[in-house]
This record gives C-alpha cells, structure tokens and sequence, in this order.
C-alpha cells in the first residue's frame, strides 16, 4: 500500500505527552523540519515552556478525556484547518506487584495509554479521511509484545494499544491515512527512574525513538521497534521453547523492576501518576 506524501515542511503536527521525554524530542525533531508543531501536555506550562524553546505552540490536554482531545484538535484547525499528522505519546507507567496497585492507578494506566490513543484517533481521522491524507502515530512499548513482571496493567494497556492501531490501519488502509505503531524498549526517561537499565535489556535514548517516529513518514511501516534488531521477537518467542525463554529472562533480570526498583528516586514519578489517577 502506497500512501500520499506528507512533506515535513509545512506539515501540522499535534504530539500529545509532547512537554517531556519522547514526546519532546519528537516535537523538537518535527519542528526542526519545518514542520508546525502543536504541544499537548496535561501540565500546561511545560508545554508551553517546551513550545517556546522550540518554536511550536503549547496547549493543555488530557488525552483521557474526549472533550479535552476535541477542543484541542478543534484549535488546531481552527488556526491551520487540517491536521497532517498525529502523534499518540502520552503514556503513564506505574511499577509494582499486580495484586497491590491501586485500582485507581490501573484505571489510569488504561485510560491514558489505550483510551488516549481511542480518543485522539476519534478527533484527528475524520478531517484526514476527507482529505484522503494522513498520518498518525500510536506510541507503544515493546512492552506490548513482551510480558514483563511489576508491569501487568501497563503490559495490558500496550498490548491492548498494538492491537488497537493494527485494526484501525486495516480498517482505514484504503482511505489515505495510515497508522504505524511504535514500539521502544526501555527509554531513558521519567517513566523508568529507579529501574536499573542496561545490563543486557536493550535500552534507547528519548531522541532514538523519536528518529523512528520521524522516520515513519517517509514510507508508514505498520510497526516500527527501536532498537530495530527486536522486530523478531514474534518469531523468537515463537520459536523458542518456554524454558529456554524463562532462563533467558533471568539472564537479563526481568524482574528487576519488581527485586531492584529505587523507589525513593522514582517518588516524583509515582506522585504525578497518583495525581492523575485522582483526576
């Protein structure tokens, strides 16, 4: 399947989650291309902080609500009339045993990383469909192809986010617009402070995930991972027998975010995502 270009220059670019992190780096990347960028963030002045620096424009928006995702797509078109291309960034990921966390929190997981991507879908589509033209990003995880303990909920939300973004490209494949899902390993961001990285687990800068997203553009893969050498995981677990995979993942400690976590350095973190949770 052949899509229309989108030249990155000129192009309208709204990127949610797009203060900190990921979300940064891409809005940065995007705007440094030329393209207009529009920053939606739940905090708004680091929004606007990050819009300024780069030279996009800040908005507020909670990507849990369909409300607040509509008046921010609706701004946008109001100022450009057309949104080029979408990025769903916006993720939370709380740490800890299943049977412990607060439902309020996996409530939360859910409803930022899956409904976020349901709801900016739902805005930012119908003006692409007819227009027979556009792009739109769902950021996942690794973490929905690959199980990893201390991760249950958010391992739900991202499986539930890939298989979202798979079914939405093939329903709209022949309109115009395309859906690629980004998959990252373990990012060197808030979301995994107090988490020893490396040691084996493949681990990504926030600017190497956003090459990947910026990179989308050109030819609208349906999946993309970063690291790319993790595109056959399906095969791998597929392939190789469950013992082998279970000594394999104690080899690299996948339970480290259960065993090592620095809690006391992840209490910023874990207090944001707490307050979202009582939104």
């Amino acid at each position: 399947m052949r899509y229309p270009s989108i030249d990155l220059n000129g192009a309208v670019v709204a990127v949610t989650g797009g203060g900190r992190g990921i979300g940064r780096a891409t809005a940065e990347l995007f705007a440094a291309g030329q393209a207009d960028v529009w920053i939606g963030d739940l905090d708004a002045d680091v929004a606007a902080a990050t819009a300024a620096e780069i030279g996009g424009t800040g908005h507020a928006l909670d990507v849990t609500s369909a409300e607040s995702f509509a008046e921010f797509v609706a701004t946008i078109l109001a100022r450009h009339r057309r949104i080029d291309i979408l990025v769903n960034n916006a993720g939370i990921m709380p740490l800890g045993d299943f049977l412990t966390e607060d439902p309020a929190i996996s409530r939360a997981t859910m409803d930022v990383n899956v409904f976020g991507l349901i709801h900016g879908m739902r805005a930012v589509l119908p003006q692409m469909i007819e227009r027979r033209r556009g792009h739109v990003v769902n950021v996942a995880s690794m973490a929905g192809k690959l199980a990893v303990p201390g991760l249950a909920v958010y391992n739900a939300s991202k499986f539930a986010a890939v298989g979202l973004s798979a079914a939405v490209r093939e329903e709209y494949r022949d309109t115009g617009v395309s859906v690629t899902t980004v998959l990252p390993s373990a990012v060197r961001t808030r979301l995994t402070t107090g988490i020893p990285l490396g040691k084996g687990m493949p681990t990504v800068e926030p600017l190497d995930v956003a090459r990947a997203i910026v990179g989308t553009v050109a030819d609208r893969p349906a999946e993309v991972t970063v690291p790319g050498y993790l595109a056959g995981w399906n095969l791998l677990e597929a392939v190789v027998p469950e013992p082998v995979m279970q000594l394999g993942r104690r080899l690299l400690g996948d339970r480290r975010g259960l065993t090592d976590l620095a809690a006391e350095s992840r209490g910023d973190y874990t207090a944001a995502v707490a307050a979202q949770a009582r939104r």
